[in-house]
C-alpha cells in the first residue's frame, strides 16, 4: 500500500522558516514527479513547487527566490525549504506523488501539513 506522509509544520512568525519533508513508501515502481501544494480556508488547492525525475523544478510565481525544493530519491522523500515566510503562506501544505505501475501512472497525496505564519 503507498502511503505518502508529510512533516515539518508548525507556526513561525512572519520572516521566519521552516522545512517540510515528505516520504512516500510502498512504491514498487518508478517515481516520477514529486510535489507540494497548499489550500488555504477558503481557496483552492494550488501548485507550490514540483521536482520531476529529470531533475526540473517549477514553482509558483508567489514563492519563487523564497522556497526552495529538492529530492532525495536513495529515500524516496522530498524537501520544501521556507525562508522569509508571510503570513499569506499560512495553509495546509499537502505532498503529491506521481509513480509509475506498470504502464499506468498514479498519484497520491498525502494528509498535510499544518503551516501557520503569523504577523
Amino acid at each position: 500500500q503507498v502511503q505518502v506522509v508529510e512533516s515539518g509544520g508548525g507556526l513561525v512568525q512572519a520572516g521566519g522558516s521552516l522545512r517540510l519533508s515528505c516520504a512516500a513508501s510502498g512504491i514498487i515502481g518508478s517515481i516520477n514527479a514529486m510535489g507540494w501544494y497548499r489550500q488555504a480556508p477558503g481557496k483552492q488547492r494550488e501548485l507550490v513547487a514540483t521536482d520531476t525525475s529529470g531533475g526540473s523544478t517549477d514553482y509558483a510565481d508567489t514563492v519563487k527566490g523564497r522556497f526552495t525544493i529538492s529530492r532525495d530519491n536513495a529515500k524516496n522523500t522530498v524537501y520544501l525549504e521556507m525562508s522569509s515566510l508571510k503570513p499569506e503562506d499560512t495553509a495546509l501544505y499537502y505532498c503529491r506523488v506521481e509513480y509509475m505501475r506498470g504502464i499506468t501512472q498514479y498519484a497520491s497525496w498525502g494528509q498535510g501539513t499544518q503551516v501557520t505564519v503569523s504577523s
